[in-house]
């Protein structure tokens, strides 16, 4: 049955993906099954003699998706992954990864039972030699080649090579990886030659799958340089970009770059990134002939912070504000579960509706506004990562998703099942993620849950209703009290006062209480 099915899909497939190196062999591709050794063990797939994980059969999701995708068989991202593997490993416990080799993030030590803070900082707030190692792991993240991963450079059909046993897959580094996966997501699907590519698709945007989707791509790029740091403790930071006005503040050359005094659109030579070359560029190349971004780099990063003087909604800012308003939208996605729904939480800090939460084909906001803002690569989708404000811009945009999971607690049963676009259902496994992880398993807190949190502050929370009502009702109590404590304290008092005169009406009485015939009247 899985054969057959796999058979099906591969004669149909248009698009190459990414594996782990040991996977894409031509015997392991013809087999479906990608369940290797974890480093140290032999024979062992996914290291099932020491309880680290087994090997297990592919789940994806079948449910209807959302009418923005009409074809069918067109594209290896449709029920990802089981084009081309079918079999992966499932890790226990703490362990992770694709072969259960390493430990799931938060975790450390050969067993993988040791805690490990990883908290995600404003980069504003970092001491000079925090920024600098920062700024000096992203380099070496775009130069060192991934130790585990490669991406295939040809179509399915031709992913065997010409002789049927020369498998076209290449080495990419960590960084371009990054951007590779998210050019990946976002690609049109090619319907052959002569045929205009099919663009109504988009993996990680435009979709509730926006929010896990790019919560994976950080963990997965952070995990990465940890690794490549050899410190688990290592945390991307993030830039809060809802400051309002024109100023790009992290745009200096001890961070992201500054502006270069030659050419506006281009960044300080003083800056280590005026040094990186993007991938993923020859867009019109990839729809027109079907072909695939490789790791090849071209030009260099262009930004312009507020310099589209075409769009001036663009020109400025997120407002602190608009964070605030966001945080109040209650639903976290509403139908069509697409880049025109209103009331969503999700389409509002992904910024196709206004800050409250309506949606308005005019608005830019939140997210999609700090891209547009930056005004050059990283204001274009398809290459958006390319430039390294893309990490800082993301991991705060996770960060307010994270602080809705907290105040809202929603159960996963609010993020849509079916009827979303393709690859944003509840149990797709996002693309092109491996091994596969589903949206469901993003839509969690992340300091209980995913292994990090944020040290971030936010505005104040409005009260509820209820929350007012009973304060009202404690209000009063405590006024009822007052008035009550006050009025005993003046009757006391003036008792007191009375009780001053009382040796003369003492004796008196007491005369009266001699006199045993008197009257008391």
């Amino acid at each position: 049955m899985w054969q057959s099915c796999v058979l099906a899909l591969v004669c149909a497939a248009v698009v190459s993906a990414q594996f782990p190196r040991e996977c894409v062999t031509p015997e392991g591709l013809r087999s479906g099954q990608c369940c290797p050794s974890p480093f140290g063990l032999n024979n062992d797939p996914c290291g099932s003699s020491t309880g680290r994980g087994q090997c297990v059969a592919v789940t994806v999701d079948a449910r209807p998706h959302g009418p923005q995708y009409p074809h069918d068989g067109r594209d290896d991202r449709e029920r990802w992954p089981v084009r081309f593997f079918n079999r992966t490993c499932q890790c226990n416990a703490n362990f992770s990864g694709y072969n259960c080799g390493r430990c799931r993030h938060g975790w450390t030590g050969a067993n993988c039972d040791q805690r490990v803070a990883v908290v995600r900082r404003n980069v504003m707030l970092l001491r000079a030699e925090e920024k600098r190692a920062f700024v000096n792991a992203l380099d070496q993240a775009k130069r060192t080649v991934h130790p585990d991963l490669v991406i295939a450079i040809r179509r399915y059909p031709e992913i065997f090579g010409p002789d049927g046993n020369t498998m076209q897959f290449e080495n990419i580094t960590i960084y371009n990886y990054f951007v590779w996966s998210h050019y990946y997501s976002v690609s049109k699907t090619f319907l052959g030659a002569g045929q205009a590519s099919f663009g109504g698709v988009d993996f990680s945007h435009e979709g509730p799958g926006f929010v896990t989707w790019h919560r994976y791509h950080l963990l997965q790029l952070e995990r990465d340089m940890q690794d490549m740091l050899q410190d688990p403790s290592f945390a991307l930071p993030y830039w809060n970009f809802a400051i309002g006005g024109s100023t790009c503040d992290i745009c200096t050359d001890d961070l992201m770059g500054a502006r270069s005094t030659f050419d506006m659109n281009s960044l300080s030579f003083n800056s280590i990134f005026s040094q990186w070359r993007v991938i993923c560029e020859s867009v019109e190349d990839y729809d027109t002939l079907g072909t695939i971004c490789n790791s090849s780099e071209t030009s260099p990063i262009r930004r312009n912070p507020a310099g589209n003087v075409n769009r001036p909604m663009v020109q400025r800012l997120p407002e602190p504000q608009d964070v605030a308003d966001c945080l109040q939208v209650n639903a976290f996605d509403t139908p069509p579960y697409y880049s025109t729904s209103s009331e969503s939480f999700r389409n509002t800090i992904e910024g196709y509706s206004a800050p409250q939460g309506n949606y308005d084909p005019v608005v830019r906001s939140l997210h999609n506004l700090a891209h547009l803002f930056l005004n050059g690569t990283g204001g274009q989708t398809h290459l958006s990562p390319n430039d390294p404000i893309f990490v800082l811009l993301h991991t705060y945009t996770d960060a307010i998703f994270d602080e809705w999971l907290r105040r809202h607690s929603p159960d996963t049963a609010v993020y849509p099942e079916e009827n979303a676009p393709i690859g944003h259902n509840r149990r797709y496994n996002m693309v092109p993620f491996w091994p596969p992880v589903t949206n469901a398993e993003m839509f969690v807190t992340a300091p209980e849950n995913l292994g990090y949190s944020y040290e971030a502050e936010w505005p104040s929370q409005p009260f509820s209703l209820t929350e007012i009502i009973t304060m009202a009702i404690v209000a009063a109590l405590m006024i009822v009290a007052v008035i009550f404590v006050v009025t005993t304290c003046a009757v006391r008092a003036r008792s007191y006062r009375m009780e001053g005169h009382q040796p003369l009406l003492g004796d008196q009485y007491q005369r009266y209480d001699d006199d045993k015939s008197q009257s008391v009247v």
